[in-house]
C-alpha cells in the first residue's frame, strides 16, 4: 500500500468537511479557507522515433486560509504527478508587522523565477531547464521577509535531505536568499542559494528582469551554478521568453496567446548540455479565477558536442489541456 494514500484521503475529507466559517466582524476579513485545484493533462509525440504517450502531468490540490488576519497556512498536494501522489506544500506564516513575516513549515526555497511557477501560471507545457534541471528545490525550513514599497527581501535556512525525509539530524544546512524589486511593468530578482546535490555542495547565483505591458510579457534569467572541490563542471543556464495575448471570440474561449522560448544549460552533474527552440500557442476560456487552456507547443532540442538526448527529451510536439479552479 502507497504510504501516501492516508494522507491524501485525510487531506481531500478535511476539504470535503471544511465549513464556509462565517465572520461576525464588520471588517472583510474572512476565516473561510479557499480550495483551488489545477488538472493538467496532455498528449506528447517525439516525430523522428514515431513514439507517444498521454500523461496526467499534474492533479493538484490545495487549501488556504487565515486563522487571524495576520496568521496564515497552507497546504498543497498533487494527487497524481505522472501517476505518483505528492504532498507539495505545508506551511504556516504569521505577519510580524511593519511588512515582515515569518514562514515555517515545506515550501519552495525563495530562489529564482522560473522555479517558483506553479503548473497553472506556465507559459510553456515543459519548465525551462532553469525551473526543472538545475534549480528545483522544496524544502522543509524557515524563512523571513520583508516588503516594502518596492523591494521584498527574503532569506530562509532548511533541511539538506528531501522532503520525503523529515527524521534525519544534520550537521549542515542549505539556505537561500532573493530580492525582489517591482515597479510598474519591470521586476527584477536576484538571489543567491547553498544546497546539498548528491552529497556536494552547490552554491548558485540568479539574476532576472521581467516586462508586461498591454497584451506583451517578456522575460530573462540567468542562473549559475558551482560545486564545492570541482566536484562537477560549473553549470550555466539561461531561459529567455515573450508572450503576446489578445483577446478573442471562438466559442467558448476568449483569449489566444503565442509563446516564444530559448533557453539552455551546459553540462550539469549527468545531464548533458543543450539549447532549445519553443514555439507555442494556447487557447484560453477565462473567468474571473477560472480558466481553462489547450496548448499546443513544439520543442527543438540542440545539444551539445554530439551529445544525444534521452528519451523524452528529443524534439517533441505536445498538445495540453490545463483546467484551473
Amino acid at each position: 500500500m502507497n504510504p501516501l494514500k492516508p494522507i491524501i484521503f485525510s487531506f481531500l475529507t478535511l476539504l470535503l468537511s471544511v465549513p464556509a466559517i462565517a465572520d461576525d466582524s464588520t471588517d472583510a476579513f474572512s476565516y473561510a479557507p479557499k480550495v483551488n485545484g489545477t488538472i493538467r493533462t496532455r498528449w506528447e509525440i517525439e516525430p523522428q522515433e514515431g513514439e507517444s504517450r498521454f500523461q496526467v502531468r499534474n492533479a493538484r490540490l490545495s487549501l488556504a486560509g487565515n486563522i487571524a488576519p495576520e496568521i496564515s497556512y497552507f497546504l498543497n498536494t498533487d494527487l497524481c504527478d505522472r501517476g505518483k501522489m505528492k504532498i507539495l506544500d505545508a506551511w504556516g506564516r504569521i505577519e510580524l508587522g511593519g511588512g515582515a513575516a515569518l514562514q515555517a513549515g515545506q515550501f519552495r526555497m525563495p530562489f529564482g523565477v522560473d522555479p517558483f511557477r506553479a503548473p497553472h501560471n506556465y507559459y510553456f507545457a515543459n519548465r525551462s531547464f532553469i525551473g526543472k534541471q538545475v534549480c528545483n528545490y522544496r524544502a522543509v525550513g524557515a524563512k523571513a521577509s520583508c516588503a516594502f514599497s518596492f523591494l521584498t527581501v527574503e532569506a530562509g535556512v532548511f533541511n539538506p535531505t528531501t522532503i520525503g525525509d523529515h527524521e534525519t539530524w544534520n550537521k549542515k544546512v542549505t539556505a537561500a536568499g532573493q530580492v525582489i524589486f517591482k515597479k510598474g511593468e519591470i521586476k527584477a530578482v536576484t538571489g543567491v542559494q547553498s544546497v546539498m546535490v548528491n552529497d556536494v555542495r552547490a552554491n548558485l547565483i540568479d539574476g532576472s528582469i521581467g516586462w508586461s505591458h498591454d497584451r506583451w510579457t517578456v522575460e530573462g534569467e540567468y542562473m549559475h551554478e558551482h560545486f564545492t572541490n570541482n566536484a562537477y563542471k560549473a553549470c550555466h543556464a539561461y531561459n529567455l521568453f515573450a508572450n503576446y495575448a489578445m483577446p478573442v471570440q471562438a466559442g467558448i474561449f476568449n483569449r489566444l496567446s503565442f509563446q516564444g522560448r530559448v533557453d539552455g544549460m551546459t553540462r550539469h552533474v549527468e545531464d548533458a548540455g543543450r539549447n532549445r527552440v519553443t514555439l507555442g500557442t494556447t487557447l484560453t476560456y477565462f473567468r474571473a479565477k477560472v480558466f481553462a487552456d489547450i496548448r499546443v507547443n513544439y520543442e527543438k532540442y540542440l545539444y551539445r558536442h554530439n551529445a544525444e538526448g534521452v528519451q523524452g527529451e528529443r524534439d517533441k510536439a505536445v498538445v495540453e489541456m490545463v483546467i484551473r479552479f
